[in-house]
Parts: structure tokens; C-alpha cells; sequence
């Protein structure tokens, strides 16, 4: 199980409702991916009609908790206003603070993200950053309080997959809350690979709406993610450099 502040989830996908091509197949990939969580941009909805149509209305919302993002925000002050709009139209206490610093690269500015971090942990929200891989952010940001870190892999819609699995494997091994793999993975072995190192989970949203058939790369993240978390817990083989004979010589026949 997965435990996330005063949540808990048996699903380690997070899974962004963006870009999908309509609404239709949207409610079937997020069936497929069997997640808990969705996430999405504030700035998406109309907060002051909740009632207007919305690209969450295909979806039962009881069965799901929302993780809304500050998604547009470039500074501390505008995530933080985001974020106070989110919890003030009853959407979650979670929040995932996204602070970007660069329109191009759309990397996290880490100055204002771990100031947004701060201000909102002590304003009660379950704060989950979305950061560089840098190890050192990771642990201020849990030092201030964050209740999970979410290193990206890539920039954000690459589909690079894990371009420093060195520092990620930091980030998990120092790590005192749940690290969530964000942006930037493009396929299944992607998603595996960032569970094999011993991340908790991964968010993504773009290797699955972009695909051929979203529904089927739903279902393939899904199992990726299993797969990739048995086999950190089971524990790989160390590599050797020659080879090794599979059957023991030991009493064999001359």
C-alpha cells in the first residue's frame, strides 16, 4: 500500500487527464490504468460553475481522489493562489505544487517551489512538489515538510524516460516520503524501470493520452508498474561481467 499523508492507495499509478483525444477514450484508459489518483491543472476548471461541462464529467468521481496541480504557476505567490483556490472549491487537501521557471525546457523553478511547499504544508495541505532530479532540493523540500517529492524523469511530455536514473536512486535511498517518478516517461519500460530503482510510484499522462491506442497503453503502464514494483521488492541479480552457468557442475555426469 501506498501512503501519501493521511491517504492510502493500492494503485502506484498517477494518472494526468489531459490531451486525451475525447472524453470517451479518457474514461476508458483511466479505467484500464486502474488508478486511485487523478491529477489535473486548477486552471482547467470553472471554479466559479462547477456544474458547466468539464473534461472530469465522464468519470465517477467517487471512486477516485483528485490530486490538482498548480500548473501555469512561474512563481511561489501564483501557486500558492492556485492552491488555496483548489481547497476552497472542496476538489482535495492534496495539492501537487508545480512552479515552472523555464517556458521552454519546462523545468521546476526549485526557489519557488520549495518556498510554495513551505507556505502550503504549514497551511495544512498534503504538499507533493513536483522537482528536479537534484538530491539535495529533494531533502529540503522533505525538511519543510512535503509529504511526498516527485522527481521528473525527462522534461515534461519528452518521453525521454529516466535521463538520470544515478540521481533518482539518491532521491529514493535518502528519501523519508514516498517518491513519485513525474514527467517526462514515454513507455512501459520506462515506468518499470523507474519502479526497479524503488520509486513508489509514477504520475503520467502523455505517454498515455499520446499514444496509438491510449486505452491499451493504460492497461501496459499498469502492469509496467506491478512488474517494475515486484521486482524491486523480489531483488535483482547483481551483474557480473562474464558469464555464469545456469546449472550447478556439481554432480554432473563425465
Amino acid at each position: 500500500m501506498l501512503k501519501i499523508g493521511n491517504h492510502v492507495f493500492k494503485s502506484r499509478l498517477f494518472l494526468g487527464t489531459g490531451k486525451f483525444p475525447d472524453l470517451e477514450v479518457q474514461q476508458q484508459a483511466v479505467e484500464a490504468s486502474g488508478t486511485e489518483v487523478l491529477t489535473f491543472a486548477v486552471r482547467r476548471l470553472n471554479l466559479e460553475n462547477p456544474d458547466a461541462p468539464n473534461f472530469l464529467e465522464r468519470l465517477d468521481l467517487k471512486k477516485f481522489t483528485l490530486l490538482p496541480n498548480t500548473a501555469g504557476a512561474a512563481t511561489a505567490e501564483e501557486a500558492v493562489r492556485i492552491a488555496r483556490l483548489a481547497k476552497a472549491s472542496g476538489l482535495c487537501d492534496m495539492i501537487k505544487v508545480e512552479v515552472i521557471g523555464d517556458s521552454r525546457t519546462l523545468l521546476p523553478d526549485p526557489i519557488e517551489t520549495l518556498k510554495a511547499t513551505e507556505i502550503l504544508v504549514r497551511e495544512g495541505f498534503t504538499v507533493l512538489p513536483y522537482t528536479s532530479d537534484d538530491p539535495i532540493l529533494a531533502r529540503h523540500l522533505q525538511e519543510v515538510g512535503a509529504h511526498a517529492v516527485m522527481p521528473g524523469a525527462s522534461p515534461i511530455g519528452s518521453g525521454l524516460g529516466l535521463l538520470n536514473p544515478h540521481y533518482i536512486k539518491f532521491i529514493i535511498e535518502e528519501a523519508k516520503v514516498p517518491v513519485i517518478v513525474d514527467a517526462g516517461v514515454g513507455s512501459p519500460a520506462d515506468a518499470a524501470a523507474a519502479m526497479e530503482l524503488g520509486a513508489d510510484g509514477v504520475l503520467l499522462n502523455t505517454a498515455v493520452a499520446g499514444a496509438k491506442d491510449p486505452v491499451l497503453m493504460a492497461e501496459a503502464m499498469k502492469l509496467a508498474i506491478e512488474a517494475g514494483r515486484k521486482g524491486y521488492l523480489a531483488g535483482r541479480i547483481a551483474k557480473k561481467r562474464y558469464a555464469s552457468a545456469s546449472s550447478p557442475l556439481e554432480g554432473m555426469v563425465d
